[in-house]
């Protein structure tokens, strides 16, 4: 049965980006969606300005247009999948995408990774940064990523290209009805193995990337990376 989609939501987990955190929302702010649009920003306990710029774009943009929600959670810092859980506790929408709080990833292709859930064709599409010429600009995390995609393919049967990715978007009643408990980056393989074992396909679009290095603000480091092995295999074989 085809969901009539009506509302986009995106879920912003913001960390100390207080760098950042105003142009991302002004950019996805300027776009054009199909779809009503909510955007969920959520605070993990950040120690710079990032709270504060978001509340002054909230009260600025409230008066500017009322098109489009945008809304502020705060708590303390737990990690990125802490605050996504949040987040998704919280989604009204019927597609929920996530979005890092940088752009790394590009708002421009929400509209191409949204389609086939739209279409009533997918349940969940990944953005994929390996299906389309991509320059790392750094070595160890292009290896460690296609390392843990192969590892994926391995122990899950699938033919995805890029299980890291950001960009996730779903049909908000299927990862809604997800239990996630991870609260770091391991939130990425714990998501991709509960929806292979589902049996959901993951569809794959092409997206832009523009990786920021570490003095930039990049936060993941070689410990996730071991932690995603963990989390790939141990739900693998878990209910």
């Amino acid at each position: 049965m085809m969901i009539k989609m009506k509302k986009l939501s995106v879920i912003i987990p913001v960390y100390n980006e207080e760098k950042t955190v105003e142009k991302v929302l002004d950019y996805i702010c300027g776009k054009k969606f199909p779809l009503e649009l909510e955007i969920l920003v959520v605070n993990d306990g950040s120690y710079d300005s990032s709270e504060e710029i978001v509340k002054n774009f909230i009260k600025r943009y409230k008066a500017k247009s009322k098109k489009i929600k945008v809304k502020l959670f705060s708590k303390k810092n737990e990690g990125k999948g802490s605050a996504v859980r949040l987040g998704i506790k919280m989604a009204r929408g019927n597609i929920i995408i996530i979005q890092d709080a940088d752009l790394e990833y590009n708002p421009d292709d929400y509209n191409k990774i949204i389609k086939p859930i739209i279409d009533g064709k997918e349940k969940v599409v990944y953005g994929s940064r390996f299906l389309k010429e991509h320059k790392p600009l750094y070595r160890i995390y292009y290896l460690g990523n296609k390392f843990l995609t192969l590892l994926t393919k391995i122990i899950y049967g699938t033919n995805i290209t890029d299980m890291e990715t950001c960009y996730k978007a779903f049909r908000s009643d299927v990862i809604k009805s997800i239990e996630i408990k991870s609260n770091k980056f391991d939130i990425e393989p714990e998501i991709t193995a509960k929806i292979l074992k589902r049996g959901i396909r993951i569809k794959e679009i092409p997206i832009s990337y523009t990786p920021r290095s570490v003095k930039e603000g990049k936060k993941i480091g070689w410990r996730d990376g071991l932690k995603a092995i963990y989390t790939l295999v141990y739900w693998r074989f878990r209910d």
